[in-house]
């Protein structure tokens, strides 16, 4: 029986929706931060994904904590697309996602770090 993986759902759920906006930046021909919110939106599952068949706990633990930072550098993006008066405003979803990814990857790397 396959048990429900919550972050791995989510953090896809948000690259898709992270897809979307960036080709709506790209329209607005913002490519540059529509590329880099892509490559770090997109990096935080991949990761997490990679850390579901890890060698060691050592190297679950280093993948999440690869996919925290990704997850904070595209908060940043995020951020500035929603202060830059001539870009379009994320939808709140975005972020919401990412906060509930952000929670549970600090859940999931503490509970790991102390097993």
């Amino acid at each position: 029986m396959n048990r429900r993986n919550e972050i791995l759902e989510i953090s896809f759920e948000f690259a898709l929706l992270v897809i979307e906006y960036a080709e709506l930046l790209e329209e607005r021909r913002k490519y540059v931060i529509a590329r880099q919110l892509l490559k770090s939106g997109t990096s935080i599952g991949a990761n997490i994904r990679e850390a579901q068949s890890c060698e060691s706990r050592a190297d679950f633990i280093h993948k999440l904590k690869i996919s925290a930072k990704e997850a904070e550098e595209t908060k940043y993006w995020l951020l500035l697309c929603k202060k830059a008066a001539s870009y379009p405003t994320p939808d709140n979803i975005l972020e919401s996602k990412l906060l509930s990814i952000q929670k549970l990857l600090s859940k999931i790397i503490s509970s790991a770090k102390q097993s």
